[in-house]
């Protein structure tokens, strides 16, 4: 059996295929699915091929690159809101980088500008992996910095 990373209530993470670098997370395990906060998500015909057009962010971000992203890899699913209604939404599988490792993950695309996290990290991705201790915060970012100074000395 593999040992579980304990991860806290808030960290940071890496998602190598959106070009996001140590963006803001919040572990929620009251959430099943994991959401990234988008303001543009439109669905497109393109040489015959539905595609999925994205922009990950806001301009009120900080590391919101105003980049649109294409993908046919998408499916839809109906996804509980944090008001409990149910919403279709799409998603999107990519990598995320976190404690030096790198898992997919499924990610729905939603509208988050009005949560102070842009990105939720639900059970559905922490199960097998992570135990969550919510006294704790930015584990994963702190081990970065960490050794990002022992690489410099």
């Amino acid at each position: 059996m593999k040992k579980k990373i304990t991860i806290g209530r808030k960290d940071k993470a890496d998602f190598p295929d959106l070009g996001l670098k140590a963006v803001s997370i919040k572990i929620d395990t009251g959430a099943y699915t994991s959401a990234i906060h988008c303001h543009k998500i439109e669905k497109l015909e393109k040489d015959g091929k539905t595609h999925l057009i994205f922009t990950v962010l806001d301009p009120s971000h900080r590391q919101y690159k105003h980049y649109d992203y294409s993908t046919e890899n998408f499916s839809e699913k109906r996804i509980k809101n944090s008001f409990g209604n149910s919403e279709k939404r799409f998603v999107i599988e990519t990598d995320i980088k976190i404690f030096g490792q790198k898992y997919d993950i499924e990610l729905s695309l939603s509208t988050r500008d009005k949560m102070k996290f842009p990105i939720l990290i639900g059970r559905r991705f922490l199960m097998g992996k992570f135990i969550v201790d919510p006294s704790k915060y930015d584990l994963s970012n702190k081990k970065r910095k960490l050794k990002l100074k022992i690489k410099k000395t």
